[in-house]
């Protein structure tokens, strides 16, 4: 089983559509084999569903997450953990243990004005690609 985890600075990075690298541990026995961070830069909102299924990735573990990124997600067959803060690692662990804290109602929110929310951040000025005027 593969997991992947948005990832920044060894935390879980909080826009799946802006995620530049994701941090993708080999499970097996119900403990981590390996784990590796890989880059997805420009791969995109639209694409990085695809990146994932083509690196055999089963679940995902993130922050903040649009409709549409969902709904390719569940079309590749990988499960997601939306809402999630904090450690990659812990983060993992804890989902093996039936411990992880996300939130499955949690969607990423664009607005008209000029500002977005996605889970924990809220961006009008540019910060890790995301230029805040949707």
């Amino acid at each position: 089983m593969k997991i992947a985890v948005t990832y920044e600075n060894g935390n879980i990075f909080q826009h799946f559509g802006h995620c530049e690298s994701f941090k993708i541990y080999e499970v097996e026995d119900g403990a981590v084999k390996s784990r590796q961070v890989v880059s997805a830069v420009g791969s995109g909102h639209g694409a990085l569903a695809g990146f994932l299924s083509e690196n055999g990735v089963d679940a995902l573990i993130c922050g903040g997450i649009g409709g549409g990124a969902r709904a390719a997600l569940a079309e590749a067959g990988i499960r997601l953990y939306p809402g999630a803060a904090g450690n990659a690692d812990d983060s993992v662990n804890a989902l093996l243990s039936g411990k992880l804290v996300y939130n499955p109602d949690v969607e990423c929110a664009h607005h008209h004005d000029g500002e977005h929310s996605c889970g924990e951040h809220h961006c009008s000025t540019d910060k890790h690609g995301c230029p805040g005027n949707h």
